[in-house]
């Protein structure tokens, strides 16, 4: 871990400090990160970064240019013992990856109203294959496309547009909304399983890589309101899910999924609030099956509360931000039929209960940072996942002997409750010797892990033996 965290920074101090070496938005506008970014923090927006994004990408010069960003990385793991093979279940745990995931993006000012944030990313562990080896993948990322004006007549200022965009919530402009809370990369769970970007977060059931339209407008800097509707990224949507094979597309039912923001914000001084809702209803085929039988169709009912305060004042920067999705998901009629489970009780005698129809779950998070200077900072987030127990999303079990069945079961990522709770904490440091590269440490702390603290995946794993450390370093040009 020593020798990792030594390549981490020997890694920061041999990037170039050219000043044209800048993300695509920096170099349009002229300014500096800390402009658009709180703190330095990218992509956590300022006031002017999100008015920036509201006025659809077009403050400054009329220019597409491509940006770069890559996550170099390093996770361990608290326990690897509880495994028959470590080798698989944790194959990439305290090695260094020198790309863990990498990013492009194509972004700016296409003409006076009109401007583009798109993104394709590379993922250096999706697949994994025989003896330790992986395979890298591309694909489409966040896309977003649009068309923004404003109005101004004595004291009413109104901006309004229009987005093309591939993610709902992408186009928020605060970073509590559900495609933004997550703000370090995610490099794959087959590289690293348990670090904080792959904890609970609060999200919409759809899920990205789908194809929607929506109209905005933010009333006298005080009132935001968003409403759109999603359908499959196919035929001339295509584009939106590039490098996604057909069969693992998310493929929504006609076009009539909504989504839908409403937010109330306030700033005074230093201080910048805001409090908001939003939601989304979307019918989804089962990944893989036939969209022209109903017995695939399923839904997810999705609907949020979420919040963000900010203070900016000299060099200090405080961020807090909360956001709650309480979710319900229909199965379709064929995934109900098949997930009938041979799993006993522990009697061995006593069947485990009929799946059920329907699920809830309920996704709960708060992160409070601090960043001094723009170039130090810390943060601590709390998570916890609450939900139904269904026998369908249980993935251990007993056999007729009572014992837990060696063939059938899952270990290290299993459950055997059924249900999902997990609950925890990361903590985090950071520091940018740069306004374009971090170097941080992440410590994420498990007390609740797929609905228990102690064997949760009936083969003696705990909660607390998924506790990880995350070392990364985050660069972008």
């Amino acid at each position: 871990m020593t020798m990792a965290l030594l390549l981490l920074v020997i890694l920061a101090i041999g990037m170039p400090l050219d000043a044209e070496a800048l993300p695509a938005f920096a170099t349009q506008t002229g300014q500096q990160c800390a402009a658009c970014h709180a703190g330095g923090q990218f992509p956590e927006l300022t006031p002017f970064g999100r008015m920036f994004k509201l006025t659809g990408f077009t403050i400054g010069e009329s220019a597409l240019r491509a940006s770069v960003m890559g996550l170099t990385s390093v996770a361990t793991v608290a326990n690897t013992v509880k495994s028959d093979d470590p080798a698989s279940d944790f194959q990439k745990n305290g090695t260094l990856l020198p790309l863990a995931t990498g990013s492009v993006f194509v972004a700016g000012k296409v003409a006076d109203h009109l401007g583009v944030f798109s993104q394709m990313t590379y993922d250096n562990y999706a697949v994994a294959g025989t003896g330790g080896s992986f395979a890298g993948h591309s694909q489409a990322d966040n896309i977003d496309v649009r068309y923004a004006n404003r109005f101004s007549r004595g004291k009413n200022d109104v901006i309004w547009g229009a987005s093309l965009n591939n993610n709902p919530s992408i186009t928020d402009p605060w970073n509590s909304a559900a495609a933004w809370m997550q703000y370090v990369p995610v490099p794959s769970p087959t590289s690293h399983q348990f670090i904080d970007g792959n904890t609970p977060y609060p999200g919409f059931g759809a899920g990205g890589n789908i194809a929607g339209l929506s109209a905005y407008t933010l009333w006298n800097q005080k009132v935001y309101a968003e409403f759109g509707t999603y359908r499959t990224a196919d035929q001339a949507l295509s584009l939106m899910s590039a490098g996604i094979n057909d069969a693992d597309k998310t493929k929504l039912s006609g076009s009539n999924n909504p989504y839908w923001r409403l937010a109330l914000t306030r700033e005074w001084g230093p201080h910048n609030l805001m409090v908001g809702t939003s939601g989304m209803i979307a019918r989804v085929y089962d990944a893989g099956t036939d969209t022209g039988n109903a017995a695939n169709l399923g839904s997810f009912r999705n609907g949020g509360l979420d919040a963000q305060y900010q203070y900016f004042q000299d060099r200090h920067t405080v961020t807090v931000q909360l956001a709650y999705m309480h979710q319900t998901q229909n199965y379709s009629a064929k995934k109900v039929a098949d997930g009938a489970s041979a799993f006993f009780l522990a009697d061995g005698v006593t069947s485990i209960a009929a799946v059920n129809p329907s699920d809830t779950t309920n996704t709960f998070r708060i992160k409070g940072s601090y960043i001094y200077n723009a170039k130090y900072g810390g943060s601590v987030a709390f998570f916890n996942r609450t939900g139904t127990t269904n026998t369908m999303n249980q993935t251990s079990g007993y056999d007729a002997t009572g014992n837990i069945t060696s063939t059938d079961s899952t270990r290290v990522t299993g459950n055997l409750s059924g249900n999902p709770a997990t609950r925890g904490l990361t903590y985090e440091a950071f520091w940018m010797p740069w306004q374009n590269i971090r170097l941080g440490a992440q410590y994420t702390v498990y007390s609740l892990f797929n609905g228990a603290a102690n064997n949760y995946d009936g083969f003696g794993r705990n909660a607390s033996d998924n506790n990880s450390v995350f070392l990364y370093a985050w660069y972008a040009y």
